[in-house]
């Protein structure tokens, strides 16, 4: 589990906590019951209206996954296209078969399978490209759902302010409570420029981010299944997946060339002029 947006939140709130302490006041007043329901209501009840229930439901469900998300380290994948490969070479591509049944990918196993029973490569790259498509498509859509509730969620505050000061002034009878009155209609305002900024956007950028790195690791997948059934050398497989790779995720002697390999080519300009 990467902690990175649930750590961020607590902190963030964490923030927010410490200044009301700060200015002397009680965290506690910030929790009140009728404005949260409106805002959390409201915005969430605006999102679902703007697409459709299953679309809805399944960024719902996305919210576990984002924050459970464990990015599998690219590294990993490209050895293991590697050691595929090389059992290729070896054993036939009719090996893959047995060795697809040891995977647990679904992608990667669908893959190895199609390409131990024959299949054209043209149609497995399209069947692959597909399957990403696919994926990327779902990750797309419950990103766009959270920005939705994102950009309701400041707007449906405010309108729960309006009614609170509404009845505000209906009550003017009574100046000893205005002071309270008017503190807990602001109150809604605060949910929801807070739970945009600290929670919706948050999550949404959360899953928006899953989904690149999914993307791209399908994507190495891809190349490197496709290169197997044709037939390329291992090294050339490593040497080609690497360079698919940022840096950061690249194992460590491949980083360092890569690192060198820029720094000869920034300074090529400067011994040329020289």
């Amino acid at each position: 589990m990467d902690p990175a947006t649930l750590g961020g939140i607590v902190v963030a709130i964490g923030a927010l906590i410490v200044m009301a302490l700060m200015e002397g006041a009680n965290p506690m007043s910030l929790i009140l019951p009728a404005p949260m329901i409106l805002v959390f209501g409201g915005a969430i009840g605006a999102a679902i209206a703007s697409t459709t229930l299953p679309d809805s439901i399944a960024s719902l469900a996305m919210i576990p996954k984002a924050m459970l998300y464990k990015n599998l380290k690219p590294g990993k994948d490209v050895a293991q296209l590697v050691e595929l490969a090389e059992l290729a070479r070896k054993d036939g591509l009719l090996a893959l078969e047995a060795k697809a049944a040891e995977i647990k990918d679904p992608f990667l196993k669908t893959a190895l399978q199609n390409v131990a029973d024959g299949m054209d490569p043209d149609d497995l790259r399209t069947l692959l490209e597909d399957e990403a498509a696919a994926a990327e498509k779902g990750g797309r859509s419950a990103a766009k759902f959270y920005a939705a509730l994102g950009g309701y969620a400041p707007t449906v505050g405010i309108l729960g302010t309006v009614v609170s000061l509404t009845h505000v002034l209906e009550n003017l009878d009574d100046p000893s409570s205005l002071g309270h009155s008017i503190a807990a209609a602001f109150v809604a305002t605060l949910w929801g420029v807070l739970s945009a900024n600290l929670i919706w956007l948050p999550i949404g950028g959360r899953i928006g981010k899953m989904t690149d790195l999914q993307s791209e690791r399908l994507t190495v997948l891809t190349e490197g299944v496709l290169a197997i059934q044709e037939g390329v050398q291992p090294r050339a497989l490593n040497d080609k997946l690497t360079a698919m790779l940022p840096v950061g995720d690249r194992p460590k002697a491949a980083a360092k060339g890569a690192a060198k390999g820029g720094a000869k080519a920034k300074g090529a300009p400067a011994e040329a002029a020289a």
